[in-house]
């Protein structure tokens, strides 16, 4: 015991006397580990506390101070006290002693055991002993962590203060000017108004100590440590300025006078806060001020030429008439509101009466910036605006005119959605349902093409105000709607149209189904020979309405009972195409195809539309798709269009997106039928079952025309490719067997490339462990040796199923990726696959439109593309830097292609280690090669590593050398990367200037305008290189 008081007494001297500030650490260590105790290290600091120098008294009490902010937790509720009452006894003593004394009461303020009174007593100590804006900076952040100490553990006693708090903390405030103290200042604020403290006679105090900093203009510095920003203390001033409605009579005076500024941030500020402060304040806050206010506010928004700040204009606005609207409800005094509403209509109204002129659009913000606060406020304005805007679109004749009174219409309607208050309760616009349905039937009928579009577009606006339209009102607008679809080429008023009918059959089914879908079925079969004499301009406006009738069907199907209707029509659609009964086009079957598949990813998921996919479209689609297989293979006359590639390509995502939307058990349905039909030739389940016992759709044939049955391998690949994880695939052995099979023998390309991504999709989604890891090494084996033979016929096909394979194994991480990856890089030294070897880099790196991808529930791991870069780029540049020199092209565009898929963050720091290849790669006759490495060097211009800046002279020869490429994406990019050049540090680039602008002298005279435009950026910012005026 001895020993460890001799020890503190050594710890003690060594501190106070030889200034040797880490043996502070070692005397809180030793009261920690109970070596002595608090009350002896006091009795330890006798001397030194009681010494006639200030200095080391001060040294006495900041080793006391550093112990305690370390061993706070294990004080008794006495040596608090007794602790306390010395701290508060050493604030009177010598000035250079308050700053270790604020530390020590710091760490008291953390005590859980602090005793009942002693908050107040340091806090009166505090207030009336220390100057707080007289300290230093780190001495003035202790007092306010103190006070946000004490307010989160002692509450209660601090309001027992009552004002005397409020006024304490205002003056140890007043003065601040430290970003990171004013944080911690104005959280107190902000805590003093939230938790009800009693601010007493101090509220214009304290509005005053924190409002002087209204509004915040602060610039942190370069590199700031602190990571302080002007936002942070935007919020947080805010937070104080707007989080009471006794500021109000104080800062509402003050937002008027800000928005007289001439600062834009000023403004912006201002209106913000106003915002959150009326959602605090009450009509009888607002009253005196209402007129000051809606004179800043309307001038803000008629005024400025910030989009910024006319949106917070708008939104003060709605806010402010919200506050007013929730007062009114519960006040017998004057009609706030509706004098507010008078303001806003008196300055407002008669602008409407001018749709030529520039304050239309302004004024009509405001209206409807009032309108959407509350329901009483929409009722006033609508009841004000809307008549005069009927009769205005009534009696002017320009179109121009008629639009912009629709436009403002609309806008009306929408704002008055927001604050409809219930579904069921009667509409706003109920009292002018006839003449606003009239207006927009008129301008529907209408020649202009703008007018028609916007009359659309407010047609879906009155359709979702929940009853406002009558079935009379719907039955006419699909009366007019199917009129414009049949007769208007206009590509935008169909688009438009199209949209319009697509809204008002998800809410209005029965309209559509009794009325629209029958009259498009009609058009869709009818014949041009049937309409007009087939010349080409008729064959032309016949094709294009059958593609805007086959565009509307599948817009309108959302609800499940318009796709009962419709679904039928796009079908008979395919059959028709199919056995040649309509004369369809490729486009329209394409198109009809492409319907289907919207509808699959747009119609409610109910049981009831899965039950449709599952038990009529996909059977009717796998017959189809049969019939014209097996037509094709014994007809010598005109195929069926159901044969072509891009048909059964459009096929493919109907049936893909339909089964990745199934319930579980009908995916379990259709992965059985699918497998048995493609496997054993079971058509059973096919609404047209009479077809041959000997189909084997999987099976090799031995005619040359056997690929009409095989390529339908891509839609079996859409029913089980697509399923759930959770869903099993069954006869799964066998059918990678016959898979696999195809895509090694099969000499159609469209049917071995199905093959390999159905293989490479069911492999992702398959089980991990022994059978898949044996499955995935006979594979290779199979593949690398038809890869090995180079007299083999099938070494493209291999080749295809094993970088599906390795993209599969790629996306879950599997262990056995490395073998494919080693014969993949191998593969780019062979005479005829390399090109294509370094194409399946991309296919590695992109992202997969149809399977292997999470619409199709595949496992894809995240980060995937970092981790092959990761692991591969050295092989990359090992086998470039080993390779002859034919080959070393294909390694380069196999780099470009890993590169140009990485993310932009990731290229940015790793190009650096790969620019002599990507700079070699520039030089590489293949101008993808050269697009690709342009695309991964444009962004890295724009904040240039040192390794490129020592290589600049080779990266300008290259890219000036290719602002002559005949492709034009090549010269664009090429020009954006030499104008990005010109932002190099102006002493490394300055040696080129003249360099360049004679190379760029050539592509001003470009035939491509596009090319015309970048060179003339790149080349203006060259010449002013080093020019006076200029960089």
């Amino acid at each position: 015991m001895a020993a460890d008081s001799s020890l503190l007494l050594c710890l003690v001297e060594e501190f106070v006397s030889g200034l040797q500030d880490s043996k502070a650490k070692d005397a809180a260590k030793g009261v920690i580990d109970g070596q002595f105790t608090t009350l002896q290290l006091v009795e330890a600091l006798g001397l030194s506390l009681t010494s006639s120098q200030p200095h080391t008294r001060a040294r006495g009490v900041q080793l006391l101070s550093e112990v305690l902010q370390e061993c706070y937790a294990g004080l008794t509720e006495r040596e608090v006290e007794v602790l306390i009452s010395f701290y508060e006894n050493r604030l009177k003593d010598h000035y250079v002693i308050t700053p270790p004394v604020l530390q020590g009461l710091r760490a008291l303020t953390k005590c859980t055991t602090l005793p009942p009174g002693s908050a107040v007593s340091m806090l009166r100590s505090l207030f009336q002993d220390v100057h707080v804006q007289s300290l230093m900076l780190t001495e003035r952040a202790c007092v306010y962590n103190m006070l946000i100490n004490l307010m989160e553990t002692r509450e209660a006693e601090l309001k027992g203060l009552g004002a005397d708090f409020v006024f304490g903390f205002v003056q140890s405030m007043d003065g601040e000017r430290d970003p990171r103290n004013l944080l911690l200042a104005f959280q107190i604020a902000k805590t003093i108004i939230h938790r009800g403290y009693n601010l007493g006679k101090f509220t214009e105090e304290l509005f005053e100590v924190t409002s002087c900093y209204f509004p915040i203009d602060f610039s942190p510095p370069p590199n700031d440590p602190h990571g302080i920003t002007k936002e942070e203390l935007t919020e947080a001033l805010r937070a104080v300025l707007a989080g009471t409605p006794q500021f109000a009579e104080f800062l509402l005076p003050l937002i008027i006078e800000k928005l007289d500024s001439d600062v834009q941030s000023a403004k912006l500020d201002s209106l913000q806060t106003l915002t959150a402060g009326v959602s605090q304040y009450e009509h009888k806050d607002l009253a005196e001020f209402l007129e000051g206010l809606w004179a800043s506010m309307r001038r803000e928004v008629f005024q400025t030429s910030s989009e910024r700040i006319e949106s917070a204009g708008l939104a003060a606005v709605t806010a402010l008439t919200s506050c007013l609207s929730r007062s009114v409800l519960n006040s017998d005094s004057d009609d706030s509101l509706g004098t507010f509403l008078e303001l806003v209509l008196r300055d407002c109204k008669h602008h409407l009466c001018e749709p030529d002129l520039k304050l239309v659009w302004p004024s009509a913000k405001l209206l409807q910036a009032t309108c959407s606060a509350s329901n009483r406020a929409s009722h006033i304005i609508t009841a004000a605006v809307m008549p005069s805007l009927v009769e205005q679109y009534n009696d002017r004749t320009e179109c121009s005119h008629r639009r912009t009174l629709l436009e403002v219409v609309q806008r009306f309607i929408q704002s008055v959605k927001v604050c409809q208050p219930s579904d069921n309760d009667e509409s706003v616009f109920s009292s002018f349902r006839g003449s606003l349905c009239s207006v927009v039937f008129s301008a529907l009928s209408e020649t202009n093409s703008s007018l028609q579009i916007t009359a659309a577009s407010v047609l879906t606006s009155l359709a979702q105000q929940t009853g406002l339209l009558s079935d009379c009102d719907i039955q006419l607008a699909v009366d007019h709607l199917t009129r414009l679809l049949l007769a208007e080429e206009d590509d935008g008023v169909s688009l438009a149209v199209v949209e319009c009918a697509g809204a008002l059959a998800e809410l209005h089914p029965a309209a559509f189904i009794t009325k629209l879908i029958p009259r498009l079925k009609k058009e869709i079969f009818s014949e041009p020979m049937d309409r007009d004499p087939r010349d080409a301009s008729d064959l032309h406006s016949h094709h294009a309405m059958r593609q805007r009738c086959l565009s509307a069907l599948a817009a309108v199907s959302v609800q499940p009972s318009v796709v009962q209707e419709s679904t039928p029509v796009l079908l008979d659609v395919l059959s028709s195409a199919h056995t040649g009964s309509v004369s369809f086009c490729l486009e329209d079957v394409v198109l009809a195809c492409r319907s289907l598949q919207r509808i699959a990813e747009q119609v409610q998921d109910t049981e009831e539309t899965g039950r449709c996919f599952h038990d009529v479209i996909i059977p009717r689609l796998l017959s189809l798709a049969l019939q014209a297989a097996l037509q094709g293979e014994v007809t010598s006359g005109p195929r069926s269009p159901l044969t072509e590639e891009a048909v059964l390509s459009a096929l493919f995502p109907v049936i893909s997106t339909s089964c990745s939307r199934l319930q579980p058990t009908l995916a379990r349905q259709t992965a059985s039928r699918a497998v048995s039909l493609f496997l054993d030739g079971d058509v059973s389940f096919l609404p047209d079952n009479s077809f041959p016992s000997h189909i084997r759709l999987l099976k090799q044939q031995q005619q040359t025309d056997s690929w009409s049955q095989s390529q339908t391998v891509c839609l079996l690949m859409g029913c089980v490719c697509s399923l759930p994880r959770s869903v099993e695939v069954p006869q799964m052995e066998r059918l990678l067997s016959e898979l696999e099979e195809l895509s090694c023998t099969c000499s159609h390309q469209l049917s071995y490339t199905s093959a390999a991504k159905c293989f490479a999709g069911l492999v992702n989604k398959s089980p991990q462990g022994d059978s898949l890891d044996g499955l995935i090494r006979r594979t290779m084996e199979r593949v690398c040796s038809e890869l090995d033979s180079t007299s083999s016929s099938v070494r493209t096909q291999a080749f295809t199923l094993m970088i599906w394979v390795a993209k599969a194994l790629l996306l879950r991480y599997h262990p056995l990726f490395t073998a494919m990856t080693d014969k993949l890089f191998s593969l780019l030294e062979d005479a005829d696959l390399g090109p294509m070897a370094a194409d399946g880099f991309s296919l590695l790196m992109s992202d997969s439109a149809d399977v292997l991808n999470r619409g199709c529930h595949a496992d894809v791991r995240i980060m995937y593309r970092q981790r092959f870069f990761s692991e591969n780029s050295a092989k990359l540049v090992q086998g470039f830097n080993a390779a002859p020199q034919e080959n070393k092209p294909n390694y380069l565009k196999a780099l470009s292609n890993i590169v140009n898929k990485l993310p932009k963050q990731v290229q940015v720091t790793e190009l650096p280690a790969l620019l002599s290849l990507l700079l070699e790669a520039l030089t590489c006759p293949d101008q993808g090669v050269q697009l690709s490495t342009l695309s991964c060097l444009e962004p890295v211009l724009i904040n240039p590593p040192p390794a490129l800046i020592q290589q600049l002279e080779a990266l300008v020869n290259r890219l000036l050398a290719l602002i002559c490429s005949p492709t034009m994406s090549v010269r664009i990019t090429s020009l954006r990367c030499i104008y990005a050049l010109s932002h190099f540090p102006v002493h490394e680039v300055l040696p080129f200037r003249a360099r360049v602008l004679r190379a760029l002298a050539r592509p001003l005279d470009d035939k491509k305008r596009l090319v015309r435009n970048e060179a003339v950026q790149a080349r203006a910012e060259w010449f002013l290189l080093g020019s006076p005026g200029g960089r």
